[in-house]
């Protein structure tokens, strides 16, 4: 497993993004383990958090030079990460939009840099049915930006209806828009994070199982 997905998983459960047990999902589906990004709530967690995805986004190799963070949990994210590529010595202009368009002052639902000609990269925590993401690449594509790639946190691997199709809402975002999606984890890293650690193991046989029920496939 490379470095930043292991980092990053072990980051989110020291920080209680990651945690474990029965959670039932928007979905109505009873999930062993819920992630949620607004756990990493001190200025020492986001930066940690933000050199794990710029490692993954190093890695994945996409070409951007914008950073987009779709309202609520993706604006500290899309920050954070700015702020850790400055400091790597490379500075991004960021922008974000409202969740309700501003009637005063300088108006409208986006703030920021502008995203006219900009190959941007969308900065969010997950994709769960790819609603909020096609949201943002809307926005984005009316103010004359193109969407280089989508960065999340955790992939769930989850198929988004498996009586259908075995494809996610990463997949299909990339199937039916053309857009690749990197994650800085899967759940098969943190299946595989569970498998060699000992305070991780009782939890792989309810993380396995729910994958073989609900996980996505490569093949669909």
């Amino acid at each position: 497993m490379d470095d930043h997905r292991s980092r990053f998983l072990t980051l989110a459960i020291d920080a209680g993004a990651l945690r474990f047990g029965e959670f039932t999902l928007k979905s109505g589906r009873t999930s062993p383990y819920f992630f949620n990004a607004g756990r990493f709530d001190s200025g020492s967690a986001l930066a940690a958090l933000a050199g794990c995805y710029a490692d993954a986004i190093d890695a994945a190799g996409v070409e951007f030079d914008l950073l987009f963070g779709p309202a609520y949990k993706g604006i500290p994210l899309a920050t954070a990460l700015a702020c850790e590529y400055a400091r790597r010595g490379r500075d991004l202009p960021v922008a974000f939009n409202r969740k309700e368009a501003k009637a005063h002052g300088e108006g409208g639902n986006l703030i920021g840099a502008p995203l006219q000609g900009r190959r941007v990269l969308v900065v969010d925590d997950v994709i769960t049915a790819g609603t909020a993401v096609r949201e943002a690449l809307a926005m984005i594509a009316a103010a004359g930006g193109g969407v280089a790639a989508v960065a999340i946190a955790l992939d769930r691997q989850e198929a988004l209806d498996p009586d259908r199709s075995r494809r996610s809402a990463a997949q299909a975002l990339t199937a039916e828009e053309g857009i690749p999606v990197v994650a800085v984890a899967t759940l098969g890293d943190l299946l595989a994070l569970s498998a060699g650690s000992p305070g991780l193991a009782g939890r792989q046989p309810l993380l396995q199982a729910y994958r073989d029920r609900y996980g996505s496939r490569d093949d669909t």
